[in-house]
C-alpha cells in the first residue's frame, strides 16, 4: 500500500501506477490526516510506503519531513522523499531536505534527479545497501536504460565538487530569491504560499496566464506559464525560478517586465 501526497509531481504518481500497489492519496502535507488513513489502512497489508515530494514544484513549499518520519515510523511504514527540486537547494550547500531536517539514517528512500539545480541530466536512488542492491537487480527503469554518457557523469561529479568546495553558488541563489520575491509582492503580485526560490506568480485563470507568459516573452522574459491539468483550475500561475546565475541586473530587468505586463494586463495597479 501507497500513502501519496495529493500534490505528488505527476512523476510520483506514475511510479505509484506502475507498481500496482494500492493508492491512497493523503491531503496535502496534512500530517494528522495520513496518520488517519494509516490507521483505517494499515492493518490490511503487509508492507506500506509513504512517499511525498521534498519540495513542492508547483508551489514551492516543503514537506513536514520530520512529522512524517516519526508517523511512518509509528506505522511501519517505509518513507520515501523525491528531493529533485530540493537538491543543490536545501540543506548544507545544497545537500537537499533531508540534510535540511537532519534526518540522516531516518529517510528510507530518497530521489533525486542531476537535471535540474545540477545543470546536466541523470537521477539517483539512495538508501540501505540491501535496497540498492535489490534495486541494481529488479529495477526496471535501471535495468533497461542506457548508461549515462562519459561527459555527462564528469560533469554530474564536477557540479557536485562545486557544491562540496563552497557554499556561495547555494548562498547566492537563496539571496536572489529572497530580493525577487520582496520586489515582486513590493509590485502587488501574489507569490503564493512559496518557501524556496521556486515563485509561483497567481494569476487564476488559464488563458490570463498564458497570455501573461506570450507578452513577458515579448518583452524579453522566459517565464512559462502552468494551467490545468498541471494545477487545479483556477490556480494557473506564471512559475519563476531565480538561479545562482541571475545577477541583480537580470533580476531588475525581468521585474521591469512582471510590473509593465502586469499594468497592462490589470493584474496589479
Amino acid at each position: 500500500m501507497i500513502f501519496s501526497d495529493q500534490l505528488n509531481h505527476a512523476s510520483i504518481i506514475d511510479g505509484c501506477r506502475l507498481s500496482r500497489a494500492k493508492i491512497i492519496a493523503y491531503p496535502h502535507n496534512d500530517v494528522d490526516a495520513l496518520e488517519d488513513l494509516i490507521k483505517e489502512h494499515r492493518g490490511n497489508y503487509r508492507r506500506a510506503l509513504v512517499v511525498t515530494d521534498g519540495v513542492f514544484s508547483m508551489d514551492g513549499d516543503i514537506a513536514p519531513l520530520p512529522q512524517l518520519a516519526e508517523v511512518a515510523k509509528r506505522h511501519n511504514c517505509i518513507l520515501m522523499v523525491d528531493d529533485a527540486h530540493g537538491e543543490g537547494v536545501l540543506g548544507r550547500g545544497g545537500r537537499g531536505i533531508v540534510d535540511h531536517f537532519g534526518l540522516h539514517g531516518i529517510v528510507d528512500i530518497e530521489v533525486g534527479t542531476l537535471s535540474k539545480a545540477f545543470g546536466v541530466v541523470g537521477g539517483v536512488v539512495a538508501g540501505s545497501k540491501r535496497l540498492v542492491e535489490w534495486l541494481r537487480q529488479r529495477g526496471r527503469p535501471f535495468l533497461f536504460s542506457s548508461a549515462m554518457t562519459v561527459p555527462d557523469v564528469a560533469a554530474c561529479l564536477a557540479a557536485l565538487d562545486l557544491l562540496e568546495e563552497s557554499t556561495e553558488l547555494v548562498d547566492r541563489l537563496w539571496e536572489n530569491a529572497r530580493y525577487f520575491k520582496a520586489e515582486m509582492q513590493a509590485l502587488g503580485f501574489d507569490t503564493g504560499q512559496s518557501e524556496t526560490p521556486i515563485t509561483p506568480v497567481m494569476l487564476g485563470e488559464a488563458p490570463l496566464a498564458q497570455t501573461f507568459s506570450r507578452r513577458l516573452f515579448e518583452e524579453g522574459v522566459f517565464a512559462t506559464a502552468i494551467g490545468y491539468p498541471t494545477v487545479p483550475r483556477g490556480a494557473a500561475r506564471i512559475r519563476v525560478m531565480p538561479s545562482a546565475a541571475h545577477t541583480k541586473e537580470d533580476l531588475d530587468f525581468a521585474l521591469q517586465a512582471f510590473a509593465k505586463v502586469g499594468r497592462e494586463l490589470g493584474v496589479i495597479g
